[in-house]
């Protein structure tokens, strides 16, 4: 039987946001990937982003889904510009943990790091 091992370690993922937790919020998340080491991973939300995310079926705030849309986009921004990976991992029924994992920079942190980030915006 094979078994399936992550490079996420307990350790290594910094705190839970979701429906129920605080709202983590675009900046927040820029300012996660700025500071991040390699490999280090943020759970941005958990639930079910799909259905979260959408004003007729979530259970969130309207203000609260506009966040975590803008959360998840920024995310999406963040790995097409090869900052972060992005993963989920499956806590149970319609019930999921959304992942971005660090990656190693290709050039300076810092500074030009966040007008990536805002460029790609």
């Amino acid at each position: 039987m094979m078994e399936r091992r992550s490079a996420i370690h307990g350790s290594r993922v910094v705190s839970i946001f979701g429906a129920a937790g605080p709202a983590l919020d675009e900046v927040g998340l820029s300012a996660w990937i700025a500071q991040a080491a390699p490999g280090e991973a943020l759970v941005y939300h958990r639930g079910f982003l799909a259905v979260d995310a959408t004003g007729a079926v979530s259970n969130l705030t309207p203000e609260r889904q506009r966040t975590l849309r803008g959360v998840a986009a920024a995310a999406l921004r963040a790995a097409e510009q090869r900052l972060v990976h992005l993963v989920q991992a499956r806590l149970g029924p319609d019930h999921f943990a959304y992942i971005a994992v660090a990656r190693p920079r290709p050039g300076p942190a810092g500074a030009a790091l966040s007008m990536r980030l805002l460029e790609a915006a």
